[in-house]
């Protein structure tokens, strides 16, 4: 463990062993940080009130807020969580939230994931492992971001959205709606354009799912009256598998809507966001 004689930490801060703290940081309240994560220079680590468990080898870069106050006036210093994995990169100016009382009372950050610099993640969102967030990306309360996806630079979420896994969002996106896994979106409002072959080759799917897959979201982006007449089509001309399951699932579930174009499907029968 070494500490920079610059930095100063609360009493209630626990550092693990080989945790290396940079100078001029600023580390207070109920703080956890894992071992062989090391904290560059000017960096801020939690709150008065709230509670930030950081795992184990994670890198954080200058002017990062890690762990501060969620950004709601509804919030009134409740002990609420930011809980981050192992082995991320979180780069300069990067701000990542503690949670309000309104959810699951954490933020939540898997492991393996890259947030590059001005990145910004809101209260009680979740995002998972293996993720890749470009510059200037930001994402509001609530937003779910699943495993193994990428995100370009200066993209917009909205609160509730989520990115389904395997998915990738083009830069200068902004989503109200829910992305399907798989995907490829792009826009303003974004909206599913292809299936993110490319993606899931380099991830070690095989290549005849991913042609499996790639059907099944033509069905549901092009060519079908109905989610229903989609649903329908993926039975009946897809090979059934897990990801197909998982496809259909996500937008049999998704509250906000998905991000397919309008004339996808009939006014009547359109997933649409809620206002």
């Amino acid at each position: 463990m070494k500490v920079h004689p610059t930095s100063v930490l609360s009493s209630d801060v626990v550092l693990e062993e080989d945790v290396e703290i940079g100078p001029y940081c600023n580390i207070q309240g109920h703080v956890k940080i894992g071992r062989g994560t090391f904290v560059e220079g000017h960096v801020s680590i939690g709150s008065r009130y709230g509670i930030v468990e950081i795992g184990k080898n994670n890198h954080i870069s200058p002017g990062a807020a890690i762990g501060g106050p969620p950004q709601d006036i509804s919030y009134k210093a409740e002990p609420t969580k930011l809980i981050i994995g192992d082995n991320n990169v979180i780069r300069e100016f990067t701000t990542l939230n503690i949670a309000t009382s309104k959810g699951s009372g954490a933020t939540v950050i898997g492991n393996n994931c890259y947030f590059m610099a001005y990145s910004h993640v809101g209260h009680d969102s979740h995002i998972g492992s293996n993720v890749i967030v470009a510059n200037n990306t930001n994402f509001a309360g609530h937003c779910t971001v699943e495993d193994n996806v990428t995100i370009g630079g200066v993209c917009g979420f909205s609160q509730f959205t989520r990115i389904g896994k395997y998915s990738f969002v083009a830069g200068a996106s902004i989503a109200n709606k829910d992305i399907l896994p798989f995907s490829r979106a792009e826009g303003h409002w974004a909206l599913v354009r292809a299936t993110n072959k490319v993606g899931l080759l380099r991830k070690g799917i095989p290549k005849d799912e991913v042609s499996n897959i790639h059907k099944a979201i033509r069905i549901v982006i092009m060519g079908s009256k109905s989610l229903e007449e989609a649903y329908s089509r993926i039975e009946n001309e897809c090979t059934p598998s897990e990801n197909i399951k998982y496809l259909v699932d996500f937008i049999k579930s998704s509250k906000r809507g998905v991000a397919i174009a309008k004339g996808a499907y009939s006014p009547s029968t359109a997933p649409m966001a809620e206002e």
